[in-house]
C-alpha cells in the first residue's frame, strides 16, 4: 500500500546538475527517514543522503558538498539536488522509506535512472 515514486533521473554532462523528486503515499511519511540510494552496475546499493523525521541528515563522504537533501512534509515529498556531477555518480536512484519507530518497515521506490556523460 505504500508506495515511493521517483522523478527527474536523466542524462547529464559532468559538472552540470539534476534535481530528483520523491513522492511518498501511504501515511509513511511522517514517521520516516526518507533517504537515497544508489546502485550502479556491478556494484551493491549505498546509501547517498537520508534526513530523519525531525529533519537531521547524514550524506556520503563522496557526496558531501555536492548533493542536498530536503523534504516537503506537507507534500510528502523528500528530493535530492545534485550539483557537480562527476561520471561515478551514474547509477539507479532509489527512493527509500525506513520506519523511525517499531515495527520497523522499509519500503523502496522503482528507481530513476542518472547518467553522467559528456
Amino acid at each position: 500500500q505504500v508506495q515511493l515514486v521517483e522523478s527527474g533521473g536523466g542524462l547529464v554532462q559532468p559538472g552540470g546538475s539534476l534535481r530528483l523528486s520523491c513522492a511518498a503515499s501511504g501515511g509513511i511519511f511522517s514517521i520516516a527517514t526518507m533517504g537515497w540510494y544508489r546502485q550502479a552496475p556491478g556494484k551493491q546499493r549505498e546509501l547517498v543522503a537520508v534526513m530523519s523525521s525531525g529533519g537531521r541528515t547524514n550524506y556520503a563522504d563522496s557526496v558531501k558538498g555536492r548533493f542536498t537533501i530536503s523534504r516537503d512534509n506537507a507534500k510528502k515529498m523528500v528530493y535530492l539536488q545534485m550539483n557537480s556531477l562527476k561520471p561515478e555518480d551514474t547509477a539507479v536512484y532509489y527512493c527509500n522509506a525506513d520506519q523511525e519507530r517499531l515495527p520497523r518497515r522499509n519500503y523502496w521506490g522503482q528507481g530513476t535512472q542518472v547518467t553522467v556523460s559528456s
